[in-house]
């Protein structure tokens, strides 16, 4: 029990309290797999617990690994008989086993975004609706909404209003029924269809409650309305239920996570114990005070307030810039002269940014500056066309109901099937409601096939080939290297002898390699449990360990991870908040994007930086910036604002004082950068070469208030949502019918009352 020692008073009572719900309330940093890991140590070795009943929940599979691994350490040969899991996977251990009862087949396949889309796609063709209005990716995204709901294709039509609405429920409709005649599910499906089994068959449940006597949930703030569900089916027998999190790290509204799940948990289980661990281990007390200061501001949380015994440290540093492209300069410059001239590790820095769309300034640096770097969120490498054939066979082999994957291959690498003939395979399979291989077993009965049907039969004769010598002798790997043979794909690569070619053989070569270390790690190592642990990788799941390169990610991204140092870019209103979260005037959404915020700052151990522009480039259009109020929500005493303090303070309190004169906009220039000759270079490319003649002239007293309708000669009709009156002009943003939301002087814009 000596890993009990290690623990702090708080810690080492969440560990002990092994009976009856438990909220544990974790700050940031605050060691929570550390008591997780202990709490499960504790339970088998001095309760006596016996491990097969305890069930660990977290959201991604490097946290379970991580889980894993520590309780390996701790418990040592028992630690496999703890099931440590993420939600999906766990679903799909159960599910693998039970949902025949559901009407499925065992061997089902699990869709990636990319395949469900395609499948959308096709929905939308059969019920000849417009693919400008029904867009694969908004539509997936409500029917994905619907699932975290638990709501069924008759629950959204019943709910529907709007004529739209209507017609999204049919596709919704049609795309489960495609799924179900594929044999496959998505990723929502893997949990709803936990929860529907459950609910449908008593004595599975029983088995599970009985399995699971002691259930504990990592990162509880962001568990959705089904995750709740599926959790209190499995707790209510036994009802030691221990979920850990903290709502001021809920930032998932977006993906369905829903707040209240944490906020409602005492209520939800009578008889629930509260910990608060607030002692936290991982960042300086400065980084830690001005995170504090942040995340104060916020109505809808469980009051508590971060410590630790580590070193003050630096003070955060906030800089601003003229433009995006001086800010990426600045940001990633500092990097390579601390890696190079300090001898800090690439790893031991971070660039945050709020949308993947900001990232282009800095990878464009670090390319420039030979800074090695990763992008997270970037194309997955199971997303990649190469990837993604070879999965297609191997989901296939697996599954022939899969028509997804049996068309995407009919006719990779090319063997003359045309995209006519595949039209008339689908379609003579949906009039017969059978699956696509199914028919093409019996292509001579298909008419108008005619010169096509000898490959037909070429083709299911080898997927036949593969499926025995599957079932006979050859593993994964194996199976994978005679696809590539057999097919003749990795001979047409060759062939092709180009630099793509051969990152696209490398991607292949490092899929086999996934497949090997799968096998050597593997209980019971099979195609189908390969293919599903392929299908719930997420992207921080691709980060390679150890490598030494700066990471670039979104805030989202950065979730429970930690570095040396943390850049956050971007710190200004409309970029972040976003300006979507500002236009819909909700508190509650601009609390979401301050719990990101919040989030992001955790993430720094040693060193934060944040930084901003005052102008910056965002759909084609130049935008102007004041400093996000979060910066603005961090004590000055606590801020270093650098060089040049009043033009940075004058930026700080929302002064719209720009370029009044030549000389002022020289002024501007500098303000806050690092004058370098690669800089005045890039200002010349930038919007900012005009901004030497900008002059502004205020506008008289405005005819117009917040609330009115106005109308603009480009953007057409709107409502003036905001009214801001600068030092030069009155700055006006206003929510237009069709252009969206629009900052601009009023001087220029010229808006008309309606």
């Amino acid at each position: 029990m000596d890993f009990m020692e290690k623990l702090n008073m708080q810690q080492r009572e969440a560990a002990e309290q092994t009976e009856g719900p438990l909220l544990i309330l974790a700050g940031a940093g605050s060691g929570k797999t550390r008591v997780l890991t202990c709490r499960i140590a504790y339970m088998i070795q001095k309760c006596g617990v016996a491990p097969w009943n305890i069930l660990a929940i977290t959201f991604t599979n490097k946290a379970a690994g991580e889980m894993r691994d520590r309780v390996n350490a701790a418990v040592g040969r028992y630690a496999g008989q703890v099931w440590v899991s993420t939600f999906h996977s766990a679903c799909c251990r159960i599910l693998r086993q039970h949902i025949d009862r559901l009407g499925y087949d065992r061997s089902f396949t699990i869709y990636d975004t990319d395949d469900s889309r395609q499948v959308i796609k096709e929905a939308v063709r059969q019920l000849e609706l417009d693919p400008k209005v029904y867009k694969e990716r908004s539509i997936l995204a409500r029917i994905s909404a619907a699932k975290n709901e638990m709501i069924d294709p008759d629950g959204m039509e019943a709910d529907a209003k709007r004529w739209e609405e209507k017609k999204t429920a049919e596709i919704y409709a049609l795309y489960q029924r495609r799924l179900k005649q594929n044999n496959a599910l998505d990723f929502d499906d893997l949990l709803l269809k936990t929860v529907e089994l459950f609910q449908s068959e008593p004595e599975v449940l029983l088995s599970y409650q009985e399995r699971f006597r002691y259930i504990m949930i990592d990162e509880y703030q962001d568990t959705n309305t089904v995750q709740f569900a599926l959790v209190r089916l499995l707790a209510s027998r036994y009802r030691n239920l221990c979920v850990v999190g903290d709502d001021d790290q809920s930032i998932y509204k977006f993906r369905g996570a829903n707040i209240r799940n944490i906020l409602s948990f005492e209520k939800e289980f009578p008889g629930c114990r509260v910990i608060r661990l607030e002692q936290n281990y991982r960042s300086t007390e400065n980084v830690l005070q001005a995170a504090n200061e942040v995340i104060s501001h916020n109505q809808g949380r469980k009051k508590k307030t971060l410590w630790t015994e580590n070193e003050k440290g630096d003070p955060v540093r906030f800089r601003q810039f003229p433009t995006g492209y001086e800010e990426a300069e600045f940001v990633v410059g500092e990097i390579a002269e601390l890696s190079r001239i300090r001898q800090k590790p690439y790893s031991d820095f971070a660039v945050l940014y709020r949308t993947n769309a900001q990232s282009r300034l800095f990878e464009e640096k670090c390319i420039s500056a030979d800074v090695p770097y990763q992008i997270v969120g970037g194309v997955n490498f199971y997303s990649r066309k190469e990837i993604k054939d070879i999965l297609a066979y191997l989901k296939t082999i697996d599954n022939g109901s899969d028509d997804l994957a049996v068309t995407r291959i009919l006719n990779v690498p090319k063997r003359g099937i045309g995209q006519t003939t595949i039209g008339r395979i689908t379609q003579y399979a949906g009039e017969r409601e059978m699956s696509v291989y199914a028919v093409l077993l019996e292509a001579d009965e298909i008419p108008g096939i005619g010169r096509s049907l000898p490959k037909i039969r070429s083709f299911t004769s080898l997927i036949s080939r593969f499926r025995a010598a599957s079932a006979d002798y050859l593993s994964v790997r194996q199976l994978m290297e005679m696809i590539l043979k057999d097919t003749g794909y990795q001979e047409e690569l060759e062939a092709e002898d180009t630099d793509e070619a051969r990152a696209r053989i490398e991607n292949l070569e490092e899929l086999i390699s996934k497949a090997s270390d799968y096998e050597n790690t593997a209980e019971d190592p099979s195609l189908s449990d390969f293919l599903q642990q392929v299908s719930l990788v997420a992207d921080i799941d691709n980060v390679e360990e150890g490598a030494d390169r700066v990471l670039l990610m979104t805030l989202h991204a950065a979730k429970g991870l930690e570095f040396d140092s943390v850049y956050m870019t971007g710190m200004e209103e409309n970029t972040f908040p976003s300006y979507m979260s500002v236009g819909t005037g909700s508190d509650e959404e601009i609390e979401e994007e301050r719990r990101l915020c919040y989030v992001g700052m955790t993430r720094a151990q040693k060193h934060l930086t944040l930084t901003a522009a005052q102008m910056r480039m965002v759909r084609g259009e130049t935008h102007f910036h004041t400093a996000s109020r979060f910066v603005n929500e961090i004590p000055r005493k606590m801020l270093d604002i650098g060089r040049d303090t009043s033009d940075s303070r004058r930026f700080l309190a929302g002064s719209r004082d720009y370029a009044a004169s030549p000389a002022d906009s020289r002024d501007l220039f500098r303000a806050g950068s690092h004058d370098t000759a690669a800089a005045q270079t890039l200002r010349k490319k930038t919007p900012l070469q005009g901004m030497r003649e900008f002059k502004v002239t205020k506008a008289e007293a405005l005819d117009y208030a917040v609330g009115d309708r106005v109308r603009h000669i480009k953007f057409g009709s709107g409502v003036v949502t905001a009214i801001q009156d600068g030092a030069r002009d009155y700055e006006v943003t206003v929510l237009f019918d069709k252009a969206g939301v629009k900052r601009m002087f009023a001087s220029f814009a010229k808006l008309q009352k309606e």
